[in-house]
């Protein structure tokens, strides 16, 4: 079934859209449910570093970090990271690095090596390159790509070369998974961020030469996390809301991976409570739910060390969530 013309054109109500985003901050919490979020959302990190300046060192260390969040002895150890997510010249390394790690940190065999593609950030690049960047990387190992779309051909207009390239690209990963990044961003508003969510999901679900999807091959992303702003709740609820019309058309379950600006565990749990009110339960897994972060971690991190000790593990660290 075509989702978005079952669906129709859907209109964002801002004030209402930003009213009940801002409604799911202010849950009461209980210490063992702030825990168990805690973990849940250490599960759910795609690690990141994409920077000009990464090398084979950095992304070895980034990949030991996401096997082994925490050094020090926990009564609930922490999960491992879903995901490392690396531009495509360093999925090898990536690669390679979790093949080794896993002989002697089990977990690690199940972390999967997301890569950028498509031009990463600004897509201003030939869809045949685009197409060729996606190939390299999947041929490398990775077993997630994140794409960006081309926001410039959907600001002015021409819906058609983007549903073209995000089919162009969900080929080209082969069985790689996909994940949809909209730059929300630079969308100006709710209306457009509702209108690319709508059409990327169709477009990856309806690419001529690929298999039906199944839940958690596909996800939409907010932001590249170059772009300010970057990911926010009233937006991230627009997202999930297309995601959960579709499912109600479909019964297919998209991901979702809000990404950029979130750095806090109070801001996490803030998004796991939109999720498990707007989607339901079966969203809370890495399987269908993602945070794209590098700062995250590490506040989660201490935070976990917190409910279980007491105490911060050094000077500085933030508040209890």
């Amino acid at each position: 079934m075509d989702a978005a013309r079952h669906l129709g054109a859907v209109t964002v109500d801002d004030v209402t859209v930003v009213r009940r985003a801002a409604h799911f901050t202010t849950r009461s919490i209980k210490k063992d449910s702030k825990s168990r979020a805690i973990r849940l959302a250490v599960s759910m990190v795609d690690l990141t570093t994409l920077e000009g300046a990464d090398t084979a060192e950095k992304v070895r260390s980034l990949c030991v970090k996401a096997a082994q969040p925490c050094t020090e002895p926990l009564h609930d150890p922490l999960p491992a990271c879903a995901a490392v997510c690396v531009y495509p010249q360093m999925v090898r390394a990536a690669k390679e690095c979790l093949r080794l790690l896993a002989t002697r940190l089990p977990a690690a065999a199940a972390i999967k090596v997301a890569s950028v593609a498509t031009g990463f950030p600004s897509g201003q690049y030939s869809l045949d390159l685009r197409v060729r960047d996606t190939h390299e990387a999947v041929a490398a190992g990775a077993d997630e790509i994140d794409m960006v779309i081309s926001r410039g051909a959907f600001l002015s207009g021409d819906l058609g070369f983007v549903r073209d390239e995000v089919r162009a690209i969900r080929e080209a990963c082969g069985s790689a998974h996909l994940k949809i990044i909209l730059e929300t961003g630079e969308l100006a508003t709710l209306d457009n961020v509702r209108r690319a969510s709508d059409m990327a999901i169709d477009a990856a679900v309806s690419a001529p030469g690929c298999a039906a999807p199944h839940d958690g091959d596909l996800f939409i992303k907010t932001s590249t996390g170059k772009v300010q702003p970057a990911a926010t709740m009233p937006v991230t609820l627009v997202m999930l809301e297309a995601i959960r019309d579709h499912f109600r058309a479909t019964g297919l379950r998209i991901g979702m991976k809000p990404a950029g600006g979130i750095r806090t565990s109070k801001q996490a749990i803030h998004y796991l409570v939109m999720v498990r009110e707007t989607l339901g339960e079966a969203w809370l897994s890495p399987h269908l739910f993602r945070f794209g972060a590098s700062a995250l971690l590490g506040d989660l991190v201490r935070q976990a060390l917190w409910m279980e000790r007491g105490v911060y593990t050094g000077a500085g660290d933030s508040a209890e969530p």
